[in-house]
């Protein structure tokens, strides 16, 4: 889940939101003013009401936040590296890089974020409850405490990928020495979860025509999703396990000059090395990709007046990739970006690139692994047989 707008960093660590987000944001902020507060406290003006309701869901998302990074602080504390944080549709998101070192660190990291969530949940309940506050501040309190403590509840449910998947899978894990094994029981039992909440749902939709049962069915179509994503990377794990970016990449791809303009491109490039996608350089430095179907939407008498740089995808949004990079690494970053593709760079130089496809045809081509022994997955680090 990729961020849409940068926040910049807290602890060190990158946060952003998601598009989604603020669609969320105005939902419940509505639903707060004209149903949740006029309820809770009747004989306050509208303009209160919004007040309330706005605050509230800004607070909500703050303990969301804070919530991810409890996660992102303790798995740093585990020798982890992180992407950064994304808050989106479903609540919040910290992207780590690799895997957990141990089945104690994911267990540690696991929960995390839902202490934190317990102790806003029992912080704001407690203040909302027990002390008389002036305008509205207890209301708003009141509610935050709620609705923390009920999604940590459905958090700690035994379904991977929430947190309380984790942290069953920590405990198999821990139990059998079988990180993949444990990833296949957490996943199913992931599935099952989205399966129960999408048949739930539309019975609530049907049978009651409660608009909350078409929102339990898109819970249950993300958890369903998100655990299947779970088996299949866990598989492309086991597949490309040895082989690194210089295995499967395409060496000494044809680059094209930043200066050149898309006529010249086509004919001096494109009409004798056909490729789907081009690296760009500044003598020799990484501009940029040029896609060759960016190009073809430009219509043909604007070729000679436009450089590829303004058709290029900037640099910055591009994967970089070393050669002695792991696939199964490679892998994670190409499908955290909505480029599909890296570049492999040595001494800032373009040496490679690697695409979604080229790891796809490796899965394909290479035979089928057998299961790993325990505590033989990358995975398992330096915790061999016991709590890390």
């Amino acid at each position: 889940m990729e961020s849409s707008i940068r926040l910049g960093r807290i602890a060190g660590v990158d946060v952003g939101i998601n598009w989604s987000w603020l669609v969320v944001f105005a939902l419940i902020t509505w639903s707060l003013a004209v149903g949740v507060f006029p309820d809770q406290a009747p004989g306050r003006s509208q303009s209160t009401y919004v007040a309330m309701a706005v605050a509230a869901a800004i607070l909500f998302f703050a303990s969301l936040l804070a919530h991810e990074l409890g996660h992102a602080v303790t798995a740093r504390r585990e020798g982890m590296e992180l992407d950064g944080i994304t808050l989106w549709l479903f609540g919040g998101v910290a992207r780590f890089k690799g895997q957990f070192p141990s089945a104690g660190a994911e267990l540690r990291i696991a929960l995390a974020g839902p202490a934190i969530s317990l102790a806003i949940g029992v912080a704001c309940s407690v203040l909302a409850w027990g002390i008389t506050l002036p305008g509205g501040v207890d209301g708003v309190l009141a509610w935050l405490g709620y609705v923390n403590l009920i999604l940590l509840a459905f958090n700690m449910l035994p379904a991977l990928p929430l947190d309380g998947g984790r942290v069953l899978r920590a405990l198999l894990w821990r139990a059998r020495n079988d990180f993949a094994w444990s990833t296949n029981v957490a996943a199913s039992i992931g599935r099952g979860f989205g399966y129960l909440f999408i048949g739930g749902g539309v019975a609530l939709l049907i049978f009651q025509g409660a608009f909350g049962g078409a929102w339990m069915a898109f819970i249950g179509v993300f958890l369903l999703s998100a655990a299947t994503a779970e088996q299949r990377y866990l598989a492309a794990r086991r597949a490309l396990s040895g082989l690194r970016v210089a295995d499967v990449m395409t060496g000494d791809p044809v680059t094209v000059p930043a200066d050149h303009t898309l006529g010249e491109f086509i004919d001096d490039i494109a009409w004798q090395r056909r490729h789907t996608t081009y690296p760009v350089v500044d003598g020799r430095r990484f501009a940029g990709l040029l896609a060759f179907r960016c190009v073809s939407s430009v219509p043909r008498d604007q070729w000679d007046g436009r450089s590829v740089q303004s058709c290029m995808i900037a640099a910055d949004e591009v994967p970089r990739l070393r050669r002695d990079q792991t696939a199964v690494d490679a892998l994670a970053e190409l499908s955290a970006s909505t480029v599909n593709r890296g570049v492999v760079l040595e001494n800032g130089h373009v040496v490679g690139i690697l695409s979604a496809a080229d790891l796809g045809r490796a899965l394909e081509v290479r035979p089928r692994r057998p299961a790993p022994r325990p505590f033989e997955h990358p995975a398992a680090g330096a915790g061999r047989g016991r709590w890390a």
